[in-house]
């Protein structure tokens, strides 16, 4: 049985065209599910009931079911169950100009980056991405608030499961789905550069975001698995092809790794890397947790590196620290739970 949250407003239109159904049958499914927030095809009382008796007899509207959840004043961490029983995560992390949300894109991980624990997990599937919108329906019901924005930034690597996400992408930005404004949805990429350059023509204004995390190819190599196969100077090109054809500017995203990335010669490295390019960097304190040896820069070696950054003309931000009395660093609380 399909889930009809994996279905486009178009998708859905030509599925019920098939059954005689008029196009705007497919509008007012949407507004049940997404406008409404209605989840069971028996109470969708404008439609016809042998409709809805088709539509329950091929389309699944179930929920995910919510595993565990742990909460600091400003971060809800929640772990959710698949049908199939895998686990995924979410972030829910409250700021000032409103609330957003970093989703997972894959059960597992394949980037095998050595500092993040969902890489420790390898990859067990893809999601749909009807389980990718399912993450934010569930958060909005449980904080009974509207999401301001969206970050695929969770478990997996988005661009290894490229055409969900384009998918997800299309669903929750859809005026008549979620209606998430597309400039407040934010793509994080370990550095797959064809699905980069593929990214850099769909025509949306969402914003891309590089895990970079290191100056140099040897560093990075060491850190990240991913930059044997797509170098330093590839991906650069690559971000650089991207904003000359969106115009739209690029988060360089830096954790912070205390004596491994955070010193004035790399601050210097990444600042000569990047002169010249409409982006900036995201200093990322880094969550430390019990299975990975790595520890957080210290914050007068954050703010050195990022004054240093400033001096040289680079854009740069430091990432307000999220959830550090909860499981928070991605992928933590599916671990402890999977490994129980």
């Amino acid at each position: 049985m399909e889930s009809i949250f994996d279905y486009k407003l178009d998708e859905l239109t030509l599925y019920l065209a098939k059954l005689n159904a008029k196009p705007f049958v497919a509008k007012q499914l949407y507004d049940w599910i997404y406008k409404k927030r209605v989840f069971d095809f028996d109470l969708m009382s404008n439609i016809k009931l042998e409709l809805r008796e088709e539509l329950k007899r091929h389309f699944s509207i179930e929920m995910l079911k919510l595993k565990r959840k742990q909460e600091s004043k400003l971060t809800n961490k929640y772990l959710f169950e698949l049908e199939d029983g895998n686990l995924i995560e979410a972030v829910l992390m409250r700021h000032d100009y409103g609330l957003s949300i970093c989703v997972s894109s894959q059960v597992g991980c394949n980037m095998g980056c050595s500092f993040c624990e969902s890489g420790r997990l390898k990859k067990v599937r893809d999601l749909a991405s009807g389980e990718i919108v399912r993450q934010i329906l569930m958060i909005e019901d449980d904080i009974k608030e509207r999401i301001s924005s969206v970050v695929v930034m969770g478990i997996g690597e988005p661009f290894d499961n490229y055409d969900n996400i384009m998918k997800f992408i299309r669903i929750i930005n859809d005026p008549l789905g979620i209606a998430i404004g597309a400039r407040h949805i934010t793509v994080s990429t370990s550095g797959i550069i064809p699905m980069i350059k593929k990214y850099a023509l769909e025509d949306i204004q969402t914003n891309l975001a590089i895990s970079l995390h290191a100056p140099n190819d040897e560093l990075r190599s060491k850190i990240m698995k991913i930059n044997k196969a797509y170098g330093i100077k590839e991906l650069i090109d690559s971000i650089k092809e991207y904003i000359d054809i969106t115009n739209r500017r690029v988060t360089i995203e830096y954790v912070m790794l205390r004596g491994v990335n955070d010193s004035l010669i790399c601050s210097n490295e990444l600042a000569s890397l990047l002169r010249g390019m409409n982006v900036y960097v995201n200093l990322i304190p880094y969550n430390e947790t019990s299975h990975i040896e790595y520890k957080k820069s210290d914050n007068e070696t954050i703010m050195s590196f990022y004054d240093n950054l400033k001096k040289c003309g680079i854009n740069v931000t430091v990432r307000r620290e999220f959830g550090g009395k909860i499981d928070a660093a991605c992928g933590q609380l599916r671990a402890s739970e999977v490994e129980k």
